[in-house]
């Protein structure tokens, strides 16, 4: 008898107010970063009724306008500023920190070689994950519910389905069998805030013909067998934040893997790249796509630790899962050589100082990488570490 197994990821429409969280405190950190690249930033977001609190610290040399920061990501998320009231408390970061950051241990130790100079904004384990299930590289629980959520959301702004509003969010679960192939969607699972006069039938017809089924088909199709489940708790008038409390980073496994990968825990919105959770996270994610993409792997999962104030990292490894074509300290080593692993080379690399961010706070931060450019370096460093090996040997 074949084995199989089933899968589940989730993911949340723009407006849902944890995501209206994170893209207030993305926004502000883009506008903070539009006048000021070295600026300093960790700021969290809670957004509760009427009303939307800031708090957190800034270090920059330009005033920033926060109030009007959070104004441009409600509009955006398609809420009406003028129903908040914002509440901003805010300070400098704290000089010890700042010190760390600003001069880590290896050059206060009299290196001076590339990126030295800038030590990790804070301690802690960082994963990147990928899979070669999606074109993605992202498991296809997770990509299909970020399709659903993505879909949701045009079809309110373009009028698609009428009578909806911004809060919503969406759950797949996918079957897999004995080879881990996806072989059938099992269930779908779809809540949508809507106006009070909304023909409660009519929506379910819309959401299952108009978002479901096209967002699964190019992967898989969404049929008979599939349990198709929209707004199974009935009503769903109150929403946003005058219905749930909305916080930043309380939607990690939307933002990263959907749970089917480790998270180190850290959040990633509001935080400009000196902080590592955020920063050395979208490094680890290129490296395991490029592994995948570059055919070294049908899985990757690569994990990046670091101290605070240490411009290294104190431990970094590449874990295949057994899918590898070369065996995993071959691949570590090889990765170790191409790709920058100290904060300042990341953000290098990267272009983390760019003022992209409030666009990667919903749908996932994960799945937008270029990796084409790391691949040709990487196999050349995977045959020279291979050709080592085998000749110590």
């Amino acid at each position: 008898m074949l084995m199989s197994l089933v899968r589940t990821a989730e993911s949340v429409c723009a407006g849902h107010p944890d995501k209206l969280a994170d893209q207030i405190a993305d926004q502000i950190l883009d506008d903070i970063l539009f006048e000021d690249k070295a600026a300093r930033v960790a700021v969290e977001v809670m957004a509760a009724g009427r009303r939307i609190i800031v708090t957190g610290e800034i270090t920059t040399d330009h005033r920033p306008r926060i109030r009007e920061s959070v104004r441009t990501a409600l509009a955006k998320a398609g809420y009406s500023p003028l129903g908040f009231l914002i509440y901003v408390w805010t300070r400098r970061q704290s000089g010890d920190i700042s010190a760390g950051v600003s001069t880590s241990l290896e050059a206060r130790g009299g290196d001076s070689s590339a990126f030295a100079l800038q030590g990790a904004g804070d301690q802690g384990t960082v994963y990147g994950y990928a899979t070669s299930e999606t074109p993605e590289r992202l498991p296809l629980p997770l990509v299909l519910a970020h399709r659903i959520c993505r879909r949701l959301d045009t079809a309110r702004v373009d009028g698609t389905i009428a009578g909806i509003k911004p809060d919503g969010k969406a759950q797949v679960s996918v079957r897999y069998d004995d080879t881990g192939t996806p072989i059938a969607v099992e269930a779908v699972v779809v809540s949508v805030q809507h106006e009070a006069g909304k023909d409660l039938a009519v929506l379910e017809r819309e959401v299952r013909s108009l978002i479901v089924a096209p967002a699964c088909r190019p992967y898989l199709p969404v049929d008979g067998d599939t349990e198709v489940l929209v707004n199974p708790s009935g009503r769903f008038v109150a929403g946003g934040p005058r219905a749930d409390t909305g916080l930043t980073g309380r939607k990690l496994m939307v933002d990263t893997y959907g749970g089917l990968a480790p998270h180190g825990g850290g959040a990633f919105s509001g935080k400009d790249p000196s902080k590592v959770d955020r920063s050395a996270a979208y490094m680890a994610r290129l490296i395991a796509r490029t592994i995948v993409d570059a055919g070294l792997a049908a899985e990757c999962q690569v994990a990046i630790s670091y101290a605070i104030g240490k411009a290294d990292p104190v431990a970094f490894s590449v874990d295949t899962l057994g899918t590898g074509e070369y065996a995993d300290p071959i691949l570590t080593q090889a990765a170790r050589d191409v790709f920058a692993l100290r904060p300042a080379g990341i953000i290098d690399a990267l272009a983390l100082r760019t003022p992209r961010y409030r666009d990667l706070a919903f749908y996932g931060h994960m799945g937008r990488e270029q990796t084409w450019r790391y691949e040709r370096d990487l196999l050349k460093a995977v045959d020279t570490h291979a050709h080592r090996t085998a000749t110590h040997h």
